[in-house]
């Protein structure tokens, strides 16, 4: 059996401007529109619901100052075999009084009244567009794919070799980057700038390690430090440069002397080994070298051993990296050197 919800009107127990507000924030309406809508009570706001579903809406409804009724469909009319009653010559006839719920054939002028203008939230307004390139990203969490759409003589950065499709329109450039810093890192020094010429084109790209892909959009002020492997493109109005960690900091934690310090206005794209956890630090963190990703600019942050130098040695820890301050922290959650350790035990070996 279905049923209606029907606003009545307004319960005497609330201030009306605050019921107008809070009808309005639960239909998604703005205020004059929430109030000339309860203006015209009674007000059917939903039909063809079933009795728990109906409660439901009157609770919400009364919750915020509204006096709210739920009808029921009426019950079948009923179908009564009358005996034809003579009336004396020139008598007036006489009245019949109307019975609810009867059908007795008899005429009337009375006209039903019309039901309540039956109203439907609007839909939910659209999502804010995003700015910069519009793209996607395939295959996560495992093997990532990028792929982002280039409007006429639009540019992207993308790390040399990762290119992976590329529409006709798109033409490549290679450029330098990063210089002596990005050679001491064992990565290549080169970036290659796509630029769809004169037509709108789409690139693939495919990161190298296997893993997820993250994306911030920097904003003008914005800066992010990424380990040295984990570039995988940019707008073109990206600033990328190599920062020196000094000697205890890279060599000392196994991992690169330099960190890629990007910064300016526009998309930036990393990629991780394995998945990708973005943390909220504020105050003090710790994460093991070998799973830091990125993090943002106003963290400190210092290497240092998790336990005494037996423990550095023969525990499979090594060193980590002391977080202070207040930002964020991208991780991964394998390593690479982990990976290698591992399979090391099932490489083939040729007997002698």
């Amino acid at each position: 059996m279905t049923h209606k919800v029907q606003i009545a009107g307004y319960a005497g127990s609330h201030e009306q401007a605050a019921v107008v507000a809070a009808f309005a924030k639960l239909f998604r309406l703005d205020d004059v529109r929430a109030a000339e809508l309860l203006a015209r009570a009674p007000l059917v706001i939903k039909e063809g619901i079933d009795a728990e579903t109906a409660e439901k809406y009157r609770a919400n409804l009364e919750k915020i100052g509204l006096r709210v009724e739920i009808i029921a469909p009426a019950a079948a009319p009923l179908e009564l075999a009358l005996e034809p009653v003579p009336t004396p010559v020139g008598a007036a006839s006489a009245a019949i009084p109307p019975v609810a719920g009867l059908s007795v054939g008899v005429n009337s002028s009375a006209q039903p009244a019309p039901d309540a203008p039956r109203w439907t939230p609007p839909p939910a307004p659209p999502e804010p567009e995003q700015p910069g390139f519009k793209f996607r990203i395939d295959g996560r969490p495992d093997y990532a794919f990028l792929t982002v759409q280039l409007a006429a003589n639009e540019t992207l950065k993308v790390e040399a070799s990762a290119m992976a499709t590329m529409d006709t329109s798109l033409k490549m450039k290679t450029k330098l980057r990063g210089g002596l810093g990005r050679f001491l890192t064992g990565e290549s020094i080169f970036v290659n700038e796509f630029t769809a010429e004169n037509v709108s084109g789409e690139i693939g790209i495919a990161p190298a390690a296997p893993g997820d892909l993250a994306h911030v959009y920097l904003r003008g002020n914005d800066v992010i430090f990424l380990q040295n492997a984990a570039f995988v493109a940019c707008d073109p109005r990206v600033e990328l440069a190599t920062k020196w960690q000094g000697l205890m900091k890279g060599f000392f934690s196994g991992e690169s002397l330099f960190l890629i310090r990007a910064s300016g206005e526009g998309d930036l794209w990393f990629n991780t080994y394995g998945g990708l956890i973005e943390l909220e630090v504020d105050g003090d963190y710790v994460v093991d070298t070998g799973n830091i990703v990125a993090f943002t600019e106003g963290l400190d942050y210092r290497i240092s051993k998790v336990g005494g130098y037996k423990s550095l040695f023969f525990s499979g820890e090594g060193l980590v990296c002391r977080f202070s301050g207040k930002g964020k922290v991208w991780i991964q959650t394998r390593t690479s050197q982990a990976f290698v350790s591992w399979a090391h035990w099932f490489r083939p070996v040729k007997n002698n």
